[in-house]
């Protein structure tokens, strides 16, 4: 096991090299003194390699954490590198907009290019048929069978090509 001592202490050498802390967690230290957070795993019977972050930025704890998290993945038959890179493209989604919130951002940036009785057609629908149900839950809340379910109270009221529209 690493301690948090040897990692500052690691320095730049002739070659790479990388120093391990267990459960495939290792701390790799380039020739320029870069030190980067490496945890090795198989998935569909292929090694894989997940950069977790450098240090200082991410520390020992840290990096440990985000191995554990990597592991629970892999656990549920998922491909951890998408999630980490997810996280990377998205950020932390913790704490998101409301839906309402996201969907109104992203009217506003499509509304000048529409013409206008098209904008009024799509703010109503959203209005009228998402937002009362959907509108106050976060983004990561919403799945597919909970937008399946107003989909089909659309369609129920005899509005196919609204719900069409609104999928």
């Amino acid at each position: 096991m690493l301690t948090d001592k040897a990692v500052r202490a690691a320095v730049a050498k002739e070659k790479p090299y990388k120093i391990s802390d267990g459960n495939s967690l290792s701390l790799h230290v380039s020739k320029k003194g870069r030190k980067t957070w490496r945890f090795k795993f198989r998935f569909e019977k292929k090694e894989q390699l997940l950069i977790l972050g450098t240090y200082p930025d991410i520390s020992l704890a840290d990096a440990r954490e985000r191995r554990n998290e990597a592991r629970k993945l892999l656990r549920a038959g998922r491909d951890p590198r998408h999630s980490f890179i997810r996280l990377q493209l998205v950020g932390d989604t913790t704490g998101s907009k409301s839906f309402e919130a996201l969907a109104r951002e992203w009217y506003d940036l499509r509304q000048p290019r529409w013409k206008p009785i098209h904008a009024k057609d799509v703010i109503r629908s959203l209005e009228r048929d998402i937002f009362p149900i959907l509108g106050p839950m976060p983004l990561t809340e919403i799945d597919e069978q909970l937008l399946l379910v107003v989909l089909r109270k659309v369609e129920n009221r005899g509005a196919i090509e609204t719900a069409h529209r609104l999928k």
